[in-house]
Parts: C-alpha cells; structure tokens; sequence
C-alpha cells in the first residue's frame, strides 16, 4: 500500500519560544519535502490542510488550553482528511506540533465505532505529554502539545480532550527516566519503554514488545514526536532533552511498528526549521523516516 503524505503545519498547541515570537514547528512539513521526503518514500501528495493563525490574544496562564476552538476545529479537518485516506493508502501526516494527535486519533476512533473495532496508538514522544488538571495546577495547563496524550485519552478540558484511545490500547516509548509522568502512566495501565529501556532491551525488540500489545487490536497509530531524539542529533525541537535515542534506533524501531499488517499510519511532529538554518537536521530526519517506513515503501 502506497504512502500517502499530508501536511498538517499547525503550531496552535506550543507556546511561544520567547515573548511575542510564533513557533516555527508550521514549517516543518515544508522543510522536509524541501529535503527530499516525497521522492525518498516514493509517496503520494495527499495536499495539506491549512492551520488558524497562532494568536495567544489576551490568553494568561490559568485560563486553560489556549487556541482550544481552534484546536478543536483544526482536529475536525485533520481527521476528515485521514478518515478518506485510511484503507486505501498509508497515511504520513507532517506536523506541525503534537496537537495534531487529536485529529488523527478522532478518525481512527470514528472509524473503530463506525466498524465496531478497537484501534490503539504507539506513542513516540520524548515526552509523556500526559499533564492535565488531574495532576497539574491550572497555571501550568495551557499547550496542548504538551497535554495531547491526555487530552487523547480523555483528561482535561471538555472542549478539546476526548477518549480517542483507551489507556490500555496506549504504548508509549522513548521517554525518559525522569518524565514527570511514568508513575501516571504506570497506574493507568498504559505501557511504556523509556529510550533507556529501547536502548538496553534494543529498538527492533522494543518494536515487538509494543507490538504485542497493538497486535492484539484491529490496527493501531504511530505518533512521533522527533523530540524522542537525542538532542546531539536533533535540537530542532522546542524542549530537548539528553539521553534521547540515536537516528538509527529511532529507524529501526519505526520499521519494527510500520511493518506491522495493522498499522495504519504515522504521524511526525515538532520538528522546527526556524532551528535548522541550512537544512542539515532535515535531510538526517528524511533519512531516518526513509529507514523506519521502508516496510511500507511499494
């Protein structure tokens, strides 16, 4: 099955990397098409979905996730558009900021009532994401890109959370040791690995031991964010942290999960050109995504 590519630039779910400046992460889907994305994976030109505007307006912390409608609405085109690609090719949506999860995850949970099926998601993130108004105070609630797990699991704000994946339907992988949210995670049921963990147990036998539990379902979602990423070999993110994984465990992990009959398609987030000048980290990126989807290349 052919691999389809969707931009989807929104930066609505970030906050601003200093007063009064927009995230670059918007340009991402174009950077990596610059960098050769398209002609790498042999891929179909699904088009792509133009976001809101980024406007904070008289947003102040404590006022709950900023961007919410429009989140909300940018998610309803999101899953429109996978919803039409599901089954008949591969989708590859680019990010854009982790946000974009609410909309990926809407299609494949409309598609799973529809069907009377259970889809479940392989999370790849640096990061649990999984902050929300059970385990943070209202102040530090606000970036969705940072709540998109729990607000894909159903915590948080009514107007833009919602159960897309049941906990247990959920493997998270490549966060790190200290993520504020494994013991969360832990008493949830949602499995996890961290990119300690990926690289003691290695990437390809990781695969499997997320496999086992996404196999079971009828077809499950890879979110990545390239933030799960050391930062020595990718700082084009918004919050980097050390001891990430290295480009080659990243591929062969990605490869582990994409070959897999029920998956059903990825989705890469938070890379940002505005921190890659002259389109060095893009073209490694394009490679590593090259590597971990040739199972899926016809």
């Amino acid at each position: 099955m052919a691999i389809s590519i969707v931009d989807a630039p929104t930066n609505l779910g970030l906050r601003p990397p200093a007063p009064g400046v927009v995230p670059g992460c918007a340009k991402a889907p174009a950077a990596l098409r610059e960098a050769g994305l398209l002609n790498r994976l042999a891929a179909a030109d699904a088009g792509g979905l133009v976001a809101p505007r980024y406007d904070l307006g008289e947003w102040q912390p404590g006022d709950g996730v900023f961007h919410a409608s429009e989140i909300a609405t940018y998610s309803r085109r999101i899953a429109d558009r996978v919803a039409g690609l599901i089954g008949h090719t591969f989708p590859l949506v680019l990010g854009g900021d982790c946000s974009v999860l609410l909309g990926t995850g809407l299609a494949l949970r409309e598609r799973a009532m529809a069907e009377g099926r259970r889809y479940g998601l392989a999370f790849i993130d640096g990061h649990s994401d999984f902050r929300h108004p059970g385990n943070s105070t209202g102040a530090g609630i606000g970036a969705a890109a940072g709540e998109d797990l729990a607000l894909a699991t159903g915590r948080g704000q009514s107007d833009v959370a919602c159960r897309l994946f049941e906990d247990a339907d959920v493997v998270v992988l490549g966060i790190r040791e200290d993520d504020e949210g494994r013991a969360e995670l832990a008493s949830s049921g949602i499995g996890h690995r961290t990119a300690l963990e990926i690289r003691k147990a290695g990437a390809a036998e990781s695969a499997e031991w997320a496999r086992r539990r996404l196999d079971e379902l009828d077809g499950f979602w890879v979110h990545l964010d390239v933030d799960v990423l050391d930062p020595a070999v990718m700082p084009c993110v918004d919050s980097p942290d050390p001891d990430g994984l290295e480009h080659a465990e990243l591929a062969e992990l990605l490869a582990g999960l994409t070959v897999a009959p029920g998956c059903l398609g990825v989705e890469v987030t938070v890379f940002d050109p505005d921190l890659d000048p002259d389109g060095t980290y893009a073209k490694s990126l394009v490679d590593t995504l090259a590597r971990g989807l040739a199972p899926r290349v016809s």
